[in-house]
C-alpha cells in the first residue's frame, strides 16, 4: 500500500477542526435587512459596539424624521450563535456542527442561518388540548357533526405545520399531533357516546401520501348522482422540512354565489330549536360580549355563537324572544309546537283555572322522551312518545 495512510487520516482530522475562513477579521463587516410589515430584522457581522451604535442611529433618525419611538424592550441585540433572535414567530440562529459533513467530507452547515419552533410556542399551541396537564375533549365543538369536527382539527394542524415548514426542528410538532388527536377522539367519542377505542375502530384507515402509507382518522360522506363523497381527514401531514416552501400570507379569496348568511337565511330554519315559522335573526355587537363574568354556565345560544365565531344567529320569533328574556330555550314537538321542559302547559284563553294540566299528565310534553339530534348548523329535538 503507498503513501502514509494514517498520517493522512491525522491531517485530515487536523483540517476540519480549522475554519475555512479567518473569523478574526477585523475589517470584515455585513450587514442584512429585512422586514415585515412593521416588523425588522438586521443581520450584522463585527463587533456589538458597533452593534449598538446602529441600533442608536436607528433610534435617532425614527425619532427625529418618521416622530416615532423604538421599542427598547422589543428591540434586542442578541448573538446568533450563544441566543436567538425572535422574528415572525421563528428563532433564528446560526449552526455550528464539526461533525456534520457533506458528500466531500466537508464541513457544511457552520455559519448558515437556521429556523426554529420555538419551543414556548409549541407548548402555547398544546395548551389549548390539555387540563390539568391531560389531553380534553373541546365541549365548544360537541355540537357539530364528526365530518365538522375531524375537518376542524385538521385545518388547525395544518395551518401550524405549514406556517412553521421552514424550520429545522419541525418535527417538535409531533408532540401537538399526538395532543390533537387525543382531543379529537375524546370529543368524538363524547359526541357519539362510545369509547375512544371504538372512535378509531369506526374512522381509522390507511391511506398513501406523499410521504408513504400513514394511518389516519377519515370521516365519509357518500352523496347522490354519482357525486364525489365529502371527506374529511385527520392526519397524513409530513413533518419534513422544506426550505423551498412559499409562505402564502394573502391567499386568494373565493367568492361564492352567496354569502354564509344567505345560505342560513335561505334554509329557513331556526339554528336552535329546528322550527321553520316567522324566522329572523339575533344580533350582537361584538364577539367579546358574549362571555359573561360571573355566570356559572354560558346559554346555550351563547355557545354556539362563541364556537362558530360569528355575531349573527338565525331563529325563531320564540327562540328570539327568549334570548333578551334570559329563559331557558324550549324545545320543539313533532307538530311543531315550543315547550320548556319542566314547566307546565299555559292556560289556554278562557280556560279559567281549570285550563292547567300538570306536567306530568300523560298527553303533556313532560312525558314524552326527547332524542337531540345534533350537527354543525342546527340543534333539534325530536319528540317520541313513551
Amino acid at each position: 500500500m503507498l503513501g502514509k495512510p494514517d498520517e493522512a487520516n491525522q491531517l485530515r482530522r487536523q483540517m476540519q477542526q480549522m475554519p475555512s475562513l479567518d473569523p478574526t477579521d477585523s475589517d470584515y463587516r455585513r450587514l442584512r435587512y429585512i422586514r415585515y410589515a412593521d416588523d425588522w430584522l438586521l443581520g450584522f457581522v463585527g463587533p456589538r459596539s458597533e452593534a449598538e451604535e446602529i441600533k442608536s442611529e436607528i433610534a435617532m433618525f425614527l425619532r427625529d424624521h418618521l416622530k416615532l419611538e423604538l421599542s427598547a424592550t422589543k428591540t434586542l441585540i442578541t448573538h446568533a450563535r450563544s441566543g436567538a433572535a425572535r422574528f415572525l414567530g421563528y428563532e433564528i440562529t446560526t449552526l455550528h456542527n464539526d461533525q456534520k459533513l457533506d458528500r466531500r467530507g466537508h464541513r457544511c452547515i457552520n455559519g448558515n442561518i437556521a429556523l426554529r419552533v420555538p419551543w414556548d410556542v409549541v407548548l402555547a399551541k398544546c395548551a389549548r388540548y390539555l387540563r390539568h396537564g391531560k389531553p380534553i375533549h373541546r365541549p365548544e365543538l360537541i355540537h357539530d357533526t364528526p365530518f365538522s369536527i375531524v375537518a376542524q382539527y385538521q385545518q388547525e394542524y395544518r395551518g401550524i405545520v405549514e406556517y412553521y415548514r421552514l424550520a429545522l426542528n419541525l418535527g417538535q410538532l409531533n408532540r401537538l399531533k399526538w395532543l390533537m388527536e387525543r382531543s379529537l377522539t375524546q370529543t368524538l367519542a363524547h359526541k357519539l357516546r362510545i369509547s375512544v377505542r371504538a372512535v378509531y375502530r369506526r374512522y381509522r384507515r390507511v391511506v398513501d401520501t406523499d410521504s408513504g402509507s400513514s394511518p389516519v382518522l377519515q370521516v365519509t360522506i357518500e352523496r347522490p348522482e354519482k357525486k364525489k363523497p365529502l371527506v374529511a381527514r385527520w392526519g397524513g401531514i409530513s413533518l419534513a422540512r422544506n426550505i423551498k416552501a412559499v409562505l402564502n400570507d394573502a391567499p386568494r379569496k373565493i367568492c361564492g354565489p352567496r354569502t354564509e348568511l344567505e345560505r342560513r337565511l335561505l334554509a329557513n330554519q331556526c339554528e336552535l330549536c329546528g322550527s321553520t315559522e316567522n324566522i329572523q335573526v339575533h344580533h350582537v355587537r361584538a364577539l367579546k360580549d358574549l362571555p359573561t363574568k360571573g355566570r356559572a354556565e354560558k346559554p346555550f345560544w351563547v355557545q354556539i355563537m362563541a364556537a362558530r365565531k360569528r355575531k349573527t344567529l338565525v331563529t325563531c320569533a320564540t327562540c328570539h324572544d327568549d334570548i333578551h328574556a334570559g329563559r331557558k330555550l324550549r324545545a320543539v314537538t313533532a307538530d311543531g309546537k315550543h315547550w320548556r321542559a319542566g314547566y307546565s302547559e299555559r292556560r289556554k284563553p278562557g280556560s279559567g283555572r281549570g285550563g292547567r294540566k300538570s306536567a306530568s299528565d300523560g298527553n303533556s310534553p313532560a312525558a314524552y322522551s326527547t332524542l337531540w339530534r345534533l350537527s354543525s348548523i342546527e340543534r333539534t329535538w325530536t319528540v317520541f312518545k313513551q
